[in-house]
């Protein structure tokens, strides 16, 4: 949700240097578009106004934005409820940086994933690289650490597990363990 509002930001010609000023568009944008999510054999989507924006979502400059326009607390409160909209019509896994304290505060299952800087970093270089961007592995450590930094310290609705959250280091983990083992969480 936050990178469809950073995709119709950058897209309307708003920079990583948004000034307070500017937050109020931000908002509008965040107000004005139609956000689809849909499911299928495929996987899930992403539709920002009909078009089908999935993996643009992805590229830097979106990563980039989302953590800037997510650091707005009228966003934080706009972006709040498409989850819980979503979620009304029969639960779900839902993933974010504050939905176990915020958006999800009474889920009944709450994990937080994590993984070392370096494996985290090597996670997202590799991604790039399968979609074909031309990035290189410092410049992605460096930007993921500092949307980290800015994201765990913002005054809002900041990244951190809720206290009740299982966390699960998935450093040395493959794909199917880490869902073995969120599985293993879930009541019988």
């Amino acid at each position: 949700m936050y990178r469809a509002v950073a995709l119709a930001a950058v897209r309307s010609g708003l920079g990583l240097d948004l000034p307070a000023q500017e937050h109020e568009k931000v908002v509008e944008i965040a107000r004005s578009f139609q956000l689809e999510f849909i499911g299928d054999s495929a996987g899930q989507r992403v539709l920002l106004d009909g078009e089908d924006v999935t993996l643009v979502l992805r590229e830097p400059a979106v990563t980039q934005m989302s953590s800037v326009v997510s650091a707005i607390p009228a966003i934080r409160r706009e972006m709040v409820r498409w989850p819980r909209v979503l979620a009304a019509h029969g639960g779900g896994v839902v993933e974010g940086r504050d939905i176990g304290t915020v958006v999800f505060p009474n889920a009944s299952l709450k994990v937080f994933l994590t993984a070392s800087p370096e494996v985290r970093a090597q996670r997202r270089f590799d991604e790039l690289q399968r979609r074909g961007a031309r990035v290189s592995w410092e410049e992605v450590s460096r930007d993921q650490l500092e949307r980290d930094r800015r994201d765990s310290t913002r005054s809002d609705s900041p990244l951190k597990p809720a206290p009740d959250a299982f966390v699960l280091d998935t450093s040395a983990l493959s794909l199917a363990e880490v869902v073995a083992r969120i599985l293993s969480l879930l009541p019988r």
